[in-house]
């Protein structure tokens, strides 16, 4: 268990107090490793490591470049889904990942940043009205998560901003505050206005959030301002580790702390 504080450590003592300009350049650094052909040999000892039943896990994905074989560690890691998976009802997770923190907004503490003090709508911007009465889940999406993110409802996309910031450490287990990372990463955030039953409209709220070694977030095709979208469909992808953050105006299920799958049911 030495490696968590160890992890902190470095995180708060040493990488934080790095210009974030130097984070990115080390950053692309590091995923640049994996962008090479040599690196496809990682692939098989990684998912014997991380999954119980090795190189099966991988049957539902397919390499991200579309070709019959991964081409390197970075086509494996940004992998996409090749058999679809069946969607739980009009409201979905939106992505692969454990629930580190979830609530109304109303009742979330706020996060102390540099002795700032800042509530987790910042997360979003001021571009962003949200409600103290809809629902906010942090999703951490380990290393070992398939790293793409979905639409978790059918709507229109009103709105997509991008935040630049630092490139913090997203492991939860670090921080007393999970949301941390969060508020102070590069993030790019993605509003889909549904249409209720009622024909009122619904405001959901994501934020994609990088972190170290996490070159690029990239908007799926066709995922720009005005864009329709049908719930499941894809919206952003990571290359190297992820957090992803949602605002949800209907309740959720309490699953904090748990493993959460896109596709299953979002409601209790």
């Amino acid at each position: 268990m030495l490696r968590q504080p160890l992890l902190r450590f470095f995180s708060e003592s040493i990488w934080s107090h790095i210009p974030s300009a130097v984070q990115f350049r080390l950053s692309r650094a590091h995923s640049l490793l994996y962008e090479l052909r040599l690196s496809k040999w990682f692939i098989k000892p990684y998912a014997m490591f991380n999954y119980s039943d090795g190189l099966g896990y991988l049957t539902e994905f397919g390499p991200a470049s579309g070709t019959f074989r991964y081409l390197n560690f970075q086509d494996f890691f940004t992998r996409k889904i090749v058999t679809p998976r069946n969607l739980a009802g009009p409201y979905v997770w939106p992505c692969d990942g454990l629930v580190c923190e979830a609530g109304r907004l109303a009742d979330i503490d706020v996060v102390s940043v540099k002795g700032e003090l800042r509530t987790v709508e910042a997360i979003f911007g001021k571009e962003f009205l949200l409600s103290k009465d809809a629902f906010f889940v942090n999703i951490f999406l380990h290393n070992s998560d398939y790293h793409r993110v979905h639409a978790p409802v059918s709507g229109q996309i009103t709105k997509i901003t991008h935040i630049p910031g630092e490139l913090r450490f997203l492991r939860p287990w670090i921080y007393e505050q999970p949301s941390l990372p969060a508020l102070t990463n590069e993030r790019i955030n993605v509003e889909i206005t549904a249409t209720n039953q009622d024909a009122s409209p619904q405001k959901w709220a994501l934020s994609i959030v990088g972190g170290p070694g996490v070159s690029t977030i990239e908007l799926a095709q066709g995922i720009r301002l005005g864009a329709s979208v049908l719930v499941g469909q894809e919206l952003s992808l990571f290359k190297l580790g992820s957090t992803c953050c949602m605002v949800s105006p209907i309740p959720v299920s309490d699953v904090s702390g748990g493993k959460v799958r896109m596709g299953n049911s979002l409601t209790p």
